[in-house]
């Protein structure tokens, strides 16, 4: 299982960061190439970005960079330099149709030709920024087998709906919502927007809540002060995985004894339950806790 819990954004144009962007330990690090960096510096930056991504270890976080979108003077040099510096994943900024997906892909898979490179070795996410992207989102998911997820990208979207963003974020619900179901219907990633105040530690939290309880995988966060809080939202706690245990175990003893009938507790325990319980314990182990020693504590407490 690989956690998307968090996405760290680093300016690409801001060398210091670049350098550190690993010691966070966030599970993605993504150099941006696009809104963060002005006009004048795009050829820096991706000269910075290239450099990075071939000359310091990382250390196993996943490198991600997004670019400028295709309809700009960069995004094709972008590409070209990024193939060379070989992230995993390429971020495709505006995402608005399947087509914006295979124009990008035709170019990865003709520049990963002409240095030597395995066709599909980098992957990709899209973001949808746009009403139009919302409504193509299944589209966009399903548009290339490199697609690793799809990400939500609220500022644009808001503007473009003519309204903007409030502390319960209703009027990103149906954005939301259309993501994630498409990412789920592809069998990819989702990973929910920015939150811009990195001072209101609550309503990032309630926010973080909000989408973990909606479905998303993880979040774009813009500060290091925000990995951490993420990913303690996102770790099952010990009552999530003795329940979990429970049910693995009513499993077994149902499979042992031949019967299709599995009950926990006096109450029924169907597939969505199971398939439940078996991502907690999944979600538990990717964040490092031993479940060996809560399965020996909970044969003990029978």
């Amino acid at each position: 299982m690989k956690l998307r819990r968090t996405m760290l954004y680093v300016p690409g144009n801001n060398a210091g960061m670049m350098k550190d962007a690993h010691i966070y330990r966030s599970d993605s690090v993504m150099f941006d190439l696009e809104d963060s960096v002005s006009l004048n510096e795009k050829d820096t930056a991706r000269f910075l970005v290239f450099n990075a991504l071939t000359t310091l270890d990382y250390e196993g976080i996943e490198t991600v960079v997004r670019i400028n979108g295709l309809d700009t003077p960069y995004g094709r040099e972008d590409l070209k330099a990024m193939v060379r510096a070989r992230p995993d994943v390429i971020r495709l900024p505006k995402t608005e149709t399947a087509q914006d997906v295979h124009d990008v892909e035709a170019i990865l898979a003709e520049e990963e030709k002409a240095c030597g490179l395995p066709e599909g070795s980098i992957r990709m996410m899209a973001a949808i920024e746009g009403p139009l992207g919302v409504l193509n989102a299944y589209e966009i998911a399903t548009a290339s087998k490199r697609l690793i997820g799809i990400a939500l990208g609220a500022e644009d979207y808001v503007t473009s709906m003519k309204t903007s963003r409030s502390p319960g974020g209703i009027e990103l619900l149906f954005a939301r919502s259309q993501i994630l179901n498409a990412a789920r219907a592809a069998g990819i990633y989702a990973l929910d927007t920015v939150y811009s105040d990195v001072n209101n530690e609550e309503g990032f939290l309630d926010e973080v809540r909000h989408i973990k309880q909606l479905g998303f995988d993880g979040k774009s966060v813009i500060s290091p002060r925000q990995i951490q809080p993420v990913h303690r939202v996102y770790c099952p706690d010990d009552k999530e995985i003795d329940h979990a245990l429970r049910v693995v175990q009513a499993i077994e003893e149902a499979e042992a004894n031949n019967s299709g009938v599995i009950s926990l507790n006096g109450k029924m325990v169907d597939k969505p339950i199971v398939d439940r319980a078996k991502r907690v314990l999944e979600m538990a182990r990717a964040t490092g806790i031993r479940i060996n020693e809560l399965e020996a504590y909970c044969d003990e407490d029978e």
